[in-house]
């Protein structure tokens, strides 16, 4: 007895679709999401955040802080002594909202190429809330402070949507003093493995020797 036409058809489509599911899956299974490729025409490319959230109470190697908060600066040359007043102007809005005494409220965690400010909620474990600044963005950052020795701040160069760019004085509090110092410490570090990275893939004209540092690129420890 012979199969009627429209039987055939359903066998067909459904084998077809079959087929389709199948090698779908099998490229969904072997894929590895790669980085979008960029060009690197400007320094904020250096590195492309990651998307995958962060699990909850996950440790993070950092250095445990209160963050102050930021206020934006005016200038583009930054020497030492630059960011006082906007860690006082901070230090004063902080006092004058808090108690003096007030628990860590985010982990700062330096890595070459990108600083990582992972905040913390009310039970001190980390959440799902990060910011991150590009190293090739800061231009400044000192823990050398007259209001206060634990301070440690920086100076990012904030894009906006508009494509126009500001510069924002970012200041945490650290346990200690040492601590304060080790965060500059580290970003020097952080600053020394972009600019060469940057300069090997060709981004920074090889110009000057490899011992020469950018201008835009400056740490002050105290």
């Amino acid at each position: 007895m012979g199969h009627s036409p429209t039987c055939d058809t359903t066998h067909g489509t459904v084998k077809h679709f079959q087929t389709m599911l199948k090698t779908k899956l099998n490229v969904l299974a072997l894929r590895k999401d790669p980085l979008p490729a960029v060009i690197f025409h400007e320094p904020e490319a250096i590195e492309l955040c990651s998307t995958t959230p962060l699990m909850k109470n996950r440790t993070h190697s950092g250095c445990k802080v209160t963050y102050l908060g930021k206020v934006t600066t005016k200038g583009t040359q930054f020497l030492s002594g630059c960011t006082e007043s906007a860690v006082i102007g901070l230090w004063e809005k902080r006092a004058l909202t808090q108690d003096d005494v007030t628990p860590a409220n985010a982990i700062l965690e330096i890595r070459p190429f990108q600083v990582r400010l992972h905040h913390l909620d009310s039970r001190g474990e980390t959440t799902v809330h990060m910011d991150t600044y590009q190293v090739a963005r800061i231009a400044y950052c000192t823990a050398d402070h007259n209001v206060s020795p634990n301070i440690f701040a920086w100076i990012y160069r904030e894009i906006n949507d508009d494509l126009t760019y500001q510069m924002d004085c970012h200041a945490v509090e650290c346990e200690s003093k040492l601590e304060a110092k080790k965060l500059a410490h580290a970003m020097m570090e952080a600053f020394k493995k972009t600019f060469n990275s940057m300069k090997s893939d060709g981004r920074i004209h090889k110009s000057s020797s490899s011992d020469e540092f950018p201008q835009e690129y400056a740490a002050d420890d105290g």
